[in-house]
């Protein structure tokens, strides 16, 4: 029986998301478009959360992620 490489590689990056409803809803838009680019999406960890702010209302949501992916061999 053939034994399965466990060994793998991955790299982390950070992407923005954004939107006018919520953070989740930035969140969601990142990752799903990082992954129309980027080959096996793992995980995505929110660093942080910010709004934009325009005439005392917000304006957009922003929710940064880092995105672990599997490093192309």
């Amino acid at each position: 029986m053939a034994k399965k490489d466990t060994h793998a590689v991955y790299r982390v990056t950070e992407v923005i998301g954004t939107s006018s409803e919520s953070w989740e809803d930035a969140a969601r838009s990142a990752v799903e478009t990082a992954s129309k680019t980027l080959r096996d999406l793992r995980i995505a960890e929110v660093t942080k959360l910010d709004v934009r702010v325009k005439d005392g209302k917000v304006t957009q949501f922003r929710t940064r992620l880092s995105l672990s992916f599997k490093y192309g061999s």
